[in-house]
């Protein structure tokens, strides 16, 4: 089966001005999916952008499954940045006989995108589309960290993994639970906590998982950064946005983040050399006045695409000669820890070594972090997230 047998293509009608697109414009640049299928390569194309017709999952929210192309005809209206963007559009996933056959649809697609160096861009369908996102690096054998934007833990109480249903509101027990685990690590961003049950997050905490309450990054969107940096999946359920500004979900929330954070936070994910797949989920174009939130959501790709295209390449760390080291020792002289600074873009990492029970050839393995984290070590402390990252290592 050939990818092309997944999709159906976008009707130009729909996403494109009656005189047609201006030079310039994304819907100008992009190889759109309407007559002949894109021949996908990273000699060809940087990203790939779908959608997926799907929301038999989604909690609440159905509708969500005819968003794409409202943020498609968004989003093509935008002009390029100072970049020369290669994106093909694959057109949109049809809903599979069952629900899992449209994961196994996702899951393929993106497996086949990661191979070829390409950006996948999902536009769901509910967010419960993460799972197979995250499906396809166990098919790729590879181990995934994920990233997930959203006021709540989709969680539920069960244990079973022969009895979860995948949904929207309890995804993450079905990645947490796979057999086999390719997930390194996973991140929350911006939950709420009168949405979060304390047994949840006394899990996250057991298993070692970073999760960060929305109120730690008002006033300060950049430590949001390292974490996203951390990525190789990420996951936006845009019910994380306050609702004055994507009132675009059944389950919109009256507290979030703003619209221009939402859009910061993508260039993040598009600035980081590691960051192979992202979804973003949840739109429901019937609660959306206006178009305002398809515009908001067309604007985070588009600070996806530019965020793409200032990637610096400084991770893995290569050349040595790019890089500055810096040592500090905690005050009670049990450890020396080493942080590295890009002199490409100021960013740092700390080296956390392996266990001596370790067989493979890496000596340490490399965390994003802030400048923060330095100064914590400097003042003789030892940071949480050495500390937790050393503690999924042994």
């Amino acid at each position: 089966m050939s990818l092309n047998d997944f999709f159906s293509p976008v009707d130009h009608n729909k996403i494109s001005p009656q005189s047609g697109f201006q030079p310039g414009q994304l819907g100008a640049q992009a190889i759109i999916y309407s007559g002949e299928f894109p021949e996908l390569s990273k000699e060809n194309f940087d990203i790939a952008l779908f959608g997926v017709l799907d929301d038999r999952n989604a909690v609440n929210n159905q509708g969500c499954a005819l968003g794409p192309d409202y943020v498609r005809e968004k989003l093509y209206s935008l002009y390029e940045g100072t970049a020369n963007v290669r994106i093909a559009d694959l057109g949109n996933i049809k809903a599979g006989h069952t629900v899992s056959d449209t994961y196994i649809a996702v899951k393929t697609v993106v497996a086949e995108l990661v191979k070829e160096n390409i950006l996948p861009v999902i536009i769901g369908g509910g967010q419960d589309l993460t799972y197979a996102q995250y499906m396809a690096y166990e098919e790729l054998e590879q181990k995934a960290d994920l990233v997930v934007i959203d006021p709540k833990f989709d969680l539920d109480g069960t244990t079973d993994v022969s009895t979860i249903e995948t949904k929207s509101d309890a995804y993450l027990n079905k990645i947490f639970l796979h057999q086999p685990n390719y997930l390194f690590n996973f991140s929350n961003i911006g939950y709420q906590t009168y949405y979060v049950n304390q047994d949840s997050l006394r899990v996250m905490e057991q298993l070692l998982f970073d999760v960060n309450r929305l109120g730690d990054f008002y006033g300060r969107i950049p430590v949001a950064e390292p974490i996203i940096r951390n990525a190789n999946i990420l996951s936006f359920d845009i019910s994380a946005i306050r609702s004055s500004d994507a009132g675009g979900n059944a389950n919109a929330n009256p507290n979030g983040f703003y619209g221009e954070e939402a859009c910061q936070l993508c260039r993040y994910a598009g600035m980081s050399d590691k960051l192979s797949s992202f979804g973003l989920y949840e739109f429901n174009p019937a609660f959306d006045r206006n178009g305002q939130t398809a515009m908001l959501l067309a604007q985070m790709i588009w600070y996806l695409v530019d965020g793409y295209y200032q990637r610096k390449s400084d991770f893995p760390l290569q050349p040595k000669s790019q890089y500055l080291i810096y040592r500090a020792t905690l005050s009670d002289n049990t450890h020396e820890l080493v942080f590295v600074k890009s002199k490409k873009s100021d960013r740092w990492w700390m080296q956390v070594p392996y266990p001596t029970s370790h067989s493979g050839n890496d000596r340490y393995h490399l965390v994003p972090c802030r400048y923060d984290d330095y100064q914590t070590a400097v003042n003789g402390e030892m940071p949480d997230l050495w500390w937790r990252t050393y503690q999924k290592l042994v």
